[in-house]
């Protein structure tokens, strides 16, 4: 980490300040079982095989994580099936920092800050973690298992301001400058101000406070600080902070309208150039970001926008790259604002149909189970109080009646072990120093944490207000002071049956948890098996028609293109019928490969019958699907397969067909498609279309 960071963050009152937003009941937090997740694995030394355990309760958790893992290394490890593998790949920090950003992506989807475009804020999020992952993949050096999770959430700072602050941010956004260097420090000025800290300071410290890599948190915290950090840091810090200004202003592309999008070009060019990337690799590798980003906007149910068209900016010159104007000196804990590009404050772009803020503090995450057995191991009571009038006197007994001891000299201390023991009893000292017995026990109830543990209040003298109070702040028993013995064990044996009571209740609980985990993964598997062709791998029909419907409405609500193709397999009966269906089946088997390899990224290829297959062609023109459709056509006419008793090779019959005006639906589209395949067979190893009425036989350009 750089020492500006260092600086920052270690500051006590920008600490103290970020602590106490982190606290506030309105600040993001996990929930369900990533917030289990994220408890069991803060500890120190948590091993892989827990983690994978762990994951194993929230089936759709397990697979996104399988699926950020399967893009590391660019699948050079191979793919990656089981849970263990996954972890194993990404290690403890990434997969835990991957349940925060999944959950509060599902949960924090609107709020009171009427300026704050969550859906948009998400959906940057997204494109900017895909983008991040590929390019730091791409360009090697860094830590490939947290880029993920470090686009994801490497604006968070913005949504807690949000949720915490909704009234003065909206405020704040609403009087939000443009793009300029000088407005972005205007609008974190603001934020200063107003909040004691930044977003990016926010965001960064969440990064450090979940073991990520110091060089990617200082990345976060100087995000909007262009061409002026890269001078003071090292080779990784500079190297990071470029990956993910570029990986941030992709995501930017993403979610801008056609228009503002070709404006950020230009930029996204001089961005590249600072790492050596050449033109046509920055090109493919916004592609592929932009593909994988609104898959999986698919399967996390998140609105994108349309297919943002890099490829039309392939003659656009790399412009000279020309640094910021120097950074201005600025306060402790103070960051550069947010670039309008982010999440909070753009016009949000149409969105489309298609296909993780700060870690809560130790005494408020909920925990999956307790460290302990309650039929194996000794029950553990926790002695909160003075050593001279509690823990002195009762440890002795409660050692030699078998019990473990845990022990906190002050209520404050007390809570804070409860939340990480959770014990099954607690003796807690009604004069407790820091936080006395009513209010640890008042705290301790509101956190699901802290309900499971027996607690007895201890007092030398009865006093019955006190009592009263106690015993409404969620108390389960009293005792005087001193405390005899033989009472002691007593009321000791009927808090440990209390505590075998929950246990059982919890064992109940992980049984039921288990048996839903096991059957929505089986329910998974089956849906996948119901939209795939198991002869060839591809989609199935039932698949092609659910995806051209959502591309459909996509295409109207943008304006955007769509075309598709059906694909006849010529000569398949007469394979069939002279070297039989084995044969046949391997003929089919190499089309669909052949056609797969000719296919753009964001194209579907889906077997729809015996020898016909449709593709579904996003934001692509007529004259464009013709092209790919061409080539898709020779790669198949050079495929070695049986025809008759002689050596042959393979064709296919081509229609083409895109949405326009006179198209009313789908499944218009679909049968101007069929149409012109059609028209294309009657010639065979062609490429036909009805809408401009011609055909293109083979070897044609």
């Amino acid at each position: 980490m750089t020492r500006q960071t260092i600086h920052t963050l270690s500051d006590p009152g920008v600490r103290a300040r970020i602590d106490e937003i982190m606290g506030m009941e309105d600040c993001p937090k996990p929930k369900g079982a990533a917030n289990a997740l994220i408890r069991l694995t803060q500890r120190e030394g948590t091993s892989l095989a827990v983690m994978a355990h762990a994951l194993k309760s929230d089936p759709t958790l397990s697979v996104r994580v399988i699926r950020v893992a399967n893009g590391i290394g660019d699948g050079e490890h191979g793919p990656l099936v089981s849970l263990r593998d996954a972890v194993d790949v990404l290690g403890v920090p990434p997969a835990r920092t991957l349940a925060l950003g999944f959950s509060l992506m599902a949960t924090c989807r609107g709020g009171q800050c009427r300026e704050f475009d969550f859906i948009r804020f998400w959906s940057q999020a997204l494109a900017r973690a895909v983008a991040l992952q590929l390019l730091t993949v791409a360009r090697g050096g860094l830590p490939q298992a947290e880029a993920f999770s470090i686009g994801l959430l490497a604006r968070v700072g913005e949504l807690i301001l949000a949720e915490v602050f909704p009234a003065p941010y909206t405020e704040l956004l609403r009087n939000r400058g443009g793009a300029e260097a000088a407005q972005r420090l205007e609008f974190l000025q603001a934020e200063q101000e107003a909040f004691a800290v930044t977003h990016a300071v926010l965001s960064a410290s969440l990064m450090l406070d979940y073991s990520l890599s110091e060089v990617f948190a200082t990345a976060v915290e100087r995000l909007d600080q262009r061409g002026t950090a890269d001078h003071a840091q090292d080779a990784d810090a500079a190297t990071a902070h470029q990956l993910l200004t570029l990986a941030d202003h992709i995501g930017a592309i993403c979610v801008a309208t056609p228009a503002a999008s070709r404006a950020l070009m230009p930029e996204l060019f001089a961005l590249g150039g600072r790492l050596s990337f050449a033109a046509e690799q920055l090109i493919a590798l916004c592609d592929r970001a932009a593909h994988e980003w609104r898959e999986w906007g698919v399967q996390l149910d998140l609105e994108t926008g349309p297919m943002p068209l890099f490829e039309e900016c392939a003659a656009v010159p790399l412009p000279e790259v020309v640094p910021d104007p120097p950074a201005i000196t600025r306060p402790a804990g103070a960051t550069a604002a947010a670039s309008p590009a982010s999440g909070s404050g753009a016009a949000p772009a149409k969105p489309a149909p298609d296909a993780p803020v700060p870690a809560p503090a130790p005494a408020v995450a909920p925990p999956v189970a307790p460290p302990w057995d309650a039929d194996v191991a000794p029950m553990c009571v926790l002695l909160v109080g003075d050593e001279a009038r509690v823990r002195g006197p009762l440890r002795g007994t409660l050692a030699g009646a078998g019990f473990r001891v845990a022990e906190a000299a002050d209520g404050r201390q007390g809570l804070s072990l409860a939340i990480e023991l959770q014990p099954q009893v607690m003796l807690v000292d009604l004069a407790a120093a820091e936080i006395d017995g009513i209010e640890l026990t008042r705290t301790l109830r509101q956190f699901k944490a802290g309900r499971s543990s027996y607690v007895m209040i201890l007092s030398a003298a009865e006093d019955d207000e006190k009592l009263v109070a106690a015993f409404a702040a969620g108390a389960d028993g009293f005792l005087s002071l001193p405390v005899p013995p033989h009472l002691l064990t007593a009321r000791l044996l009927a808090g440990k049956r209390v505590a075998g009571l929950q246990a059982e209740l919890r064992q109940e609980r992980e049984a039921i948890r288990r048996m839903s985990a096991e059957l929505a993964v089986s329910n998974q598997q089956l849906q996948e098996v119901g939209m795939t062709d198991l002869l060839t791998g591809c989609r199935n029909r039932r698949y092609a028609m659910e995806r051209i419907q959502q591309e459909w409405a996509m295409a109207v609500r943008s304006e955007r293109s769509l075309a598709c193709m059906v694909i006849d397999v010529d000569n398949l009966k007469q394979i069939n019928d002279t070297h039989g269906h084995a044969a046949g089946d391997t003929a089919l088997k190499l089309c669909a490969s052949a056609l797969k390899g000719e296919m753009r990224a964001q194209d579907v290829l889906a077997r729809s019958a015996g020898g016909e297959f449709l593709v579904i062609c996003p934001d692509t023109s007529l004259e464009a699907a013709l092209a790919c459709a061409e080539r898709m056509r020779a790669a198949v006419e050079a495929l070695p397969v049986v025809d008759g008793e002689r050596a042959a090779h393979g064709s296919v019959s081509i229609g083409v067909a895109m949405r326009d005006a006179m198209t009313p639906d789908a499944d218009a589209l679909i049968r101007l498609a069929d149409q012109s395949a059609y028209l294309a067979k009657r010639r065979r190893n062609t490429v036909a279309t009805v809408q401009s009425n011609g055909t293109r036989p083979h070897g044609a350009t």
